[in-house]
């Protein structure tokens, strides 16, 4: 699971930076960059970021199992859904798709405060008897 979070996140970052350099060509043609663009630009490349962290702190948390699983599916979900919803809605027109941005937005907030929950409650199967590594194996 941690790998699909980690894998996510670089092909997030390489459209971003893909996304980025059309920006460029853009601008150095003289035309502006539609804010919509920026938008899904910058909430990619954040939540891309985030997307690796993440692949690190599931196991250094010892998130197992259901919640393991869940926190892995929402986040992508979040990740990709919140700027594809605005190059979508806005940039193709296809608004009707705007208000699945409370989904996309409540995908990510679900995996933060089920990572939060295990944070906070220890609910994992690790002891905390000392310092941990991260795992030299990835799933």
């Amino acid at each position: 699971m941690t790998r699909i979070l980690k894998a996510s996140g670089f092909l997030g970052l390489a459209v971003m930076m893909t996304v980025g350099m059309y920006q460029f060509v853009l601008l150095s043609g003289g035309s502006s960059v539609p804010g919509w663009m920026t938008g899904g630009h910058a909430h990619l490349g954040v939540l891309s970021i985030l997307a690796i962290v993440m692949g690190f702190a599931v196991p250094a948390l010892d998130v197992t199992g259901t919640l393991r699983t869940a926190v892995t599916g929402l986040y992508v979900a979040g990740q990709w859904g919140v700027p594809g919803i605005v190059w979508l809605g806005e940039g193709a027109g296809l608004t009707l798709l705007l208000p699945t941005g409370f989904l996309w937005g409540g995908c990510l907030i679900a995996s933060m405060l089920i990572m939060f929950y295990v944070t906070v409650t220890g609910e994992s199967g690790r002891t905390e008897s000392g310092p941990a590594g991260t795992p030299a194996a990835d799933d």
